[in-house]
């Protein structure tokens, strides 16, 4: 690229040449601004807040699905959380060969009664082949040699749903402290560059997993859709709007109940009871009172008053003897 001239260097060129001189050239020793590049094209549709969410929710489904493939693959696995990028459909789907293999997700949202767009999961080929292999009893735990140009066979693709499927239902498990979202297979589509049900232009969510089993390394790379992920935010944001202008009794109730005694009476007993009868409970009246959350014992106390009002005074925690 040319250098730029500044106008004093501009100035001194002009002078040197109206005078015959030489040219002598200098540099300013003041540093430029460096300004951040925006592109107008693709501009930035998520915030970083939303990205966090997105870090936390697949933290924990990485923690999750670790167990079930330790269980799974009879070996220790690691997943962990490599990267969450906001791009454009089409450089994910150019990264993809024609041989690779593409999962679609179906996600069910609470309340919504539309079909929504699905997400699309692609697993490096090597580490889907020694997943199948272990599956299968072996104990062999080096990658296996295959081509770039590998292709599945129709066993192997049963295979491949029948993984994916187990580790696809256990999405729902991240998502839980926010949404109450349902996750399936939906299909496994073989053929990625026909495969339109995402825009080209669309902006879209990359989460990628790097998973970790023996001397062999994989990766999971997780497509949102940049329409599924506004539905997600807009129900959250509605959730919390809802337990904000709750009084703050109501946000997280319990059922708190106290008893005082228990006794066995007989039918005739009963019917014959007036306002004012005593019943007898066979206990003193400073014994302990049993506190029961939610139908649970979990508390031991006494009874008394609190501003002329009866009440329960805490003495120790429940033990089930």
């Amino acid at each position: 690229m040319a250098e730029v001239l500044s106008q004093s260097q501009i100035d001194a060129l002009l002078s040197s040449m109206q005078a015959g001189g030489d040219v002598e050239t200098t540099t300013s020793d003041t540093p430029e601004d460096n300004y951040r590049k925006y592109d107008f094209y693709s501009p930035k549709k998520f915030t970083k807040d939303r990205l966090k969410i997105l870090q936390g929710v697949y933290e924990g489904y990485c923690r999750t699905i670790t167990a079930r493939l330790n269980s799974m693959m009879r070996m220790g696995c690691e997943l962990s959380v490599d990267s969450i990028e906001e791009q454009r459909y089409y450089e994910f789907i150019n990264a993809i060969t024609d041989n690779d293999v593409l999962t679609l997700i179906n996600v069910t949202l609470p309340g919504d009664q539309t079909e929504s767009t699905p997400i699309i999961l692609h697993a490096t080929t090597q580490m889907m082949l020694f997943m199948m292999d272990r599956m299968l009893g072996s104990v062999n735990e080096k990658a296996p040699n295959i081509s770039y140009a590998y292709n599945y066979t129709s066993i192997e693709l049963q295979l491949y749903e029948s993984i994916l499927s187990k580790l696809i239902d256990a999405m729902s498990e991240g998502w839980q402290s926010y949404l109450d979202a349902r996750f399936s297979l939906l299909r496994v589509e073989q053929n990625p560059t026909l495969m339109q049900v995402i825009g080209i232009d669309e902006t879209v969510i990359i989460v990628g997993l790097n998973i970790e089993m023996g001397e062999v390394s994989g990766r999971f790379s997780i497509c949102l859709p940049g329409t599924l992920l506004t539905s997600i935010f807009n129900i959250i944001a509605r959730n919390n709007i809802s337990d904000a202008m709750l009084p703050r009794n109501e946000r997280d109730s319990q059922e708190i109940m106290a008893e005082l005694g228990q006794i066995q009476l007989s039918l005739r007993d009963i019917y014959y009871l007036h306002v004012g009868d005593v019943v007898n409970l066979a206990k003193p009246k400073d014994s302990d009172v049993t506190l029961y959350v939610e139908g649970e014992p979990w508390f031991l106390g006494k009874m008394g008053t609190h501003k002329n009002k009866m009440a329960v005074k805490i003495d120790s925690v429940w033990q089930d003897t």
